[in-house]
């Protein structure tokens, strides 16, 4: 499925200037959210931000975030006008936002957050995981015996789903140490006591593993050498019929023989068949483990190569210890840089480009950005006008006609009178006051219980219809062609409209007491959400 245009953008912060306050103010969220905290203001993130172990930032950096994290182009927050806490009408012209986390904000940041724990993961050389994948398949030797007692399906197919559960472990976990040990190496060099530390640690871990993956390996390999291709089939196939009861019951007969299993009869090719997919699965899954640790005249076993990619560590620690070597010995006559640049001027082809890396090498570079030419310095000369020259004779001067006007200096004159403004303060406290009341009545009128058709709308006042209006002209306008569903707020966070499309529905047609209003008919769901709401 194609993700429409933008739909990424919630991940943008992660990569743009200042990221770091970014993913510092998105976790507070986040932590708060699990506290079941749902709106933040301004100063709780700045509380937060120094109780995190952060740099300290200022109020305008965090409410400059606040902006960035909440635009349109990113859409990580919802911010909505905070009126909670107004006592006088100049408060409504104040900026208060409360913040709450976006669908997609929180969506983008655990990502990131699961991506930071598996990039972060070292893995692990597991040597209890073999003797627990020894144990299992001595357990299905055991079980997988004909005998007198019927075979016991549910214990066979507890042992191999543990039996994968333990060879995908140890496998993702021997990739992921392997991947790092040597960059761990290489940080550790950079402190010797750190390493002389390291050193011994992994060493000694690497012994153990070494010495039970050659004992186990080879008890693995043996008992892998036990089950005839006979055998692997009717385990594999006793796992998949287990499995395939929930996707497909009835299908398999209960008294059908383990030795050659009922195909059912399918008229249709296109149908799928869970038992043969599941079958096919498991014998995937038993021919990887085969691989791991039983080796063939045309390969090598996987357990041989891990066997050997952990010896290489060990020569990579002692290189890293001639290199501490010659590091803390302190020679001075630097011969190994000068045999390495000799080898340089050798491979070059003429004197030119040995003239161009000996300039480079012993820095004799010019300083370009110093340098002048006399082309330059006699425009400077032609420039200068000397102390004799006339006024006429003398290049103009611009100066701006701000200055003939009112100059340099500062107007005065007596201050204005306080202006006594209660009387307009209160007519728009009132009017303020009954246009609030007009329109949380006129939300009211409009409110659905749950998603309705546009058609179904029975005949509005007039405020109500231009309320109404306006909310369905902004979820047209974010209904896009290539979306199917929109979802808006109003600009106070107050009220939520939820529109979506339904195709090949017929023109509705809504009679109010200015006209018709016609168009195509959409589902569209109204409510009040935040403190509206409450």
């Amino acid at each position: 499925m194609e993700q429409p245009n933008g739909a990424y953008a919630p991940f943008a912060y992660a990569t743009a200037p200042n990221s770091a306050l970014y993913r510092r103010i998105m976790h507070t969220f986040v932590r708060a959210k699990e506290r079941f905290t749902v709106h933040l203001r301004p100063e709780d993130i700045r509380s937060a931000l120094e109780d995190d172990g952060g740099i300290s930032v200022t109020d305008a950096a965090v409410a400059a975030a606040l902006d960035s994290l909440a635009a349109p182009t990113w859409g990580n927050l919802v911010a909505f006008p905070d009126s909670s806490r107004v006592t006088a009408i100049e408060d409504f012209y104040r900026r208060r936002m409360l913040y709450q986390l976006s669908h997609a904000g929180e969506a983008a940041e655990r990502a990131l957050r699961q991506f930071d724990d598996s990039l972060g993961a070292r893995g692990a050389l597991q040597a209890v995981a073999l003797e627990d994948i020894a144990i299992l398949l001595r357990s299905l030797v055991s079980l997988g015996k004909p005998g007198e007692q019927p075979i016991d399906e549910a214990r066979i197919h507890q042992d191999l789903r543990s039996l994968r559960d333990r060879f995908t472990e140890l496998a993702d976990n021997a990739v992921l140490f392997m991947g790092s040990v040597q960059r761990s190496i290489d940080l550790q060099a950079a402190d010797l006591d750190a390493f002389l530390a390291y050193k011994d640690s992994l060493i000694g871990y690497l012994e153990r593993f070494i010495a039970d993956l050659v004992t186990r390996g080879a008890q693995i390999s043996a008992l892998l050498r036990r089950f005839s291709s006979h055998d692997v089939q009717r385990l594999c196939t006793i796992a998949a019929r287990r499995e395939a009861q929930d996707a497909a019951p009835g299908l398999i007969s209960a008294g059908a023989s383990l030795e050659a299993p009922p195909v059912p009869e399918r008229t249709d090719a296109s149908v799928p068949d869970p038992l043969a997919d599941l079958t096919v699965m498991w014998l995937r899954r038993w021919e990887g483990l085969t691989d791991w640790f039983v080796a063939t005249p045309a390969r090598e076993s996987e357990a041989k190569l891990l066997r050997a990619r952990a010896r290489s560590a060990i020569p990579a620690l002692l290189a890293v210890v001639a290199t501490l070597h010659d590091r803390h010995s302190g020679r001075s006559d630097r011969s190994a840089d000068f045999l390495t640049l000799a080898s340089w001027f050798s491979a070059l082809p003429d004197d030119e480009a040995r003239h161009r890396l000996w300039r480079g090498a012993f820095g004799l570079a010019p300083a370009r950005h110093l340098s002048t030419n006399p082309e330059t310095e006699e425009a400077w000369e032609h420039a200068r006008v000397g102390p004799s020259t006339q006024w006429a004779e003398s290049p103009g001067m611009q100066i701006s006609s701000q200055l003939r006007r009112t100059g340099t200096y500062e107007r005065r004159g007596r201050q204005n009178r306080v202006t006594d403004r209660t009387g307009a303060k209160a007519l728009l406290a009132d009017r303020a006051r009954e246009q609030s009341e007009q329109t949380a009545a006129a939300r009211r009128r409009i409110l659905t219980d749950g998603p309705v058709r546009l058609s179904t709308f029975a005949v509005l006042d007039r405020q109500s219809f231009h309320l109404f209006l306006a909310l369905l002209g902004d979820g047209l306008a974010a209904l896009r062609p290539d979306l199917d569903h929109a979802e808006i707020y109003t600009s106070d966070g107050g009220l939520r409209l939820t529109i979506t499309r339904l195709p090949g529905a017929p023109p509705m047609r809504l009679e109010t007491v200015d006209g018709a209003l016609s168009g195509p008919d959409h589902l569209v769901d109204i409510g009040l959400v935040g403190l509206a709401a409450v």
